[in-house]
């Protein structure tokens, strides 16, 4: 295997710092919730200086909202990957959650994993947060409108069906989220992500009976 090359250890390092600042900000957040979070805050958590994290992130909230960003355009080239033959939200379901379910394979458990109910408030914070949610550009879901009308044989300026369902997997996304912030006992996300998908690819139909997909 060739070594990285200096360019290449580059992007990876910035790459980890913005991570890690991510990082920081979301542990702040859940620990003193999110109105209590600074720049500050984060950049000494992350043991860097202000000035790193403002080359990194214009505010808290683009940081807050960043592993969520990574994971869609991640999700773009798992898609891009997908076979070509295969149905088409088959492709969508398992490109959405591999970068997901790739994160949770790395990192560390100690068996007790499960947020706290007051985690979970503030989760539940976080995803109303319309700064937060502003954070995932329209360039993003433009991507996926793109990827979509590629593997469907659309075209992304004409034609409404890519547009439809890429607006569809956000509406998937909102749902699987809000559901996991106030799920008691606590469910996996990406056990929501795939009941939420499934049901999209059956075409919604009616539950069987009160309490929704399962």
């Amino acid at each position: 295997m060739s070594e990285p090359t200096p360019s290449g250890l580059r992007e990876r390092k910035k790459a980890d710092t913005r991570r890690a600042l991510s990082d920081a900000a979301l542990t702040l957040a859940l620990e003193n919730g999110i109105d209590q979070v600074t720049r500050e805050a984060i950049a000494n958590l992350a043991g860097v200086s202000l000035r790193t994290f403002n080359n990194y992130f214009t505010g808290k909230y683009e940081a807050l909202a960043y592993r969520q960003v990574e994971r869609l355009r991640l999700g773009i080239d798992a898609l891009r990957a997908r076979p070509a033959g295969e149905p088409l939200w088959t492709s969508v379901t398992e490109a959405l959650l591999a970068p997901m379910e790739a994160e949770l394979a790395e990192a560390p458990s100690d068996g007790d994993d499960a947020p706290s109910r007051a985690e979970l408030a503030e989760i539940r914070k976080m995803l109303m947060n319309p700064e937060i949610r502003s954070a995932i550009s329209k360039d993003l879901f433009d991507e996926w409108v793109q990827v979509i009308a590629e593997r469907s044989g659309t075209d992304p300026a004409r034609d409404m069906y890519p547009r439809l369902v890429a607006a569809v997997i956000g509406a998937v996304g909102d749902a699987a989220m809000e559901t996991y912030a106030t799920a008691d006992p606590p469910v996996p996300i990406t056990t929501l992500y795939r009941q939420g998908m499934t049901a999209v690819a059956a075409g919604l139909p009616e539950p069987t009976r009160r309490g929704g997909y399962r």
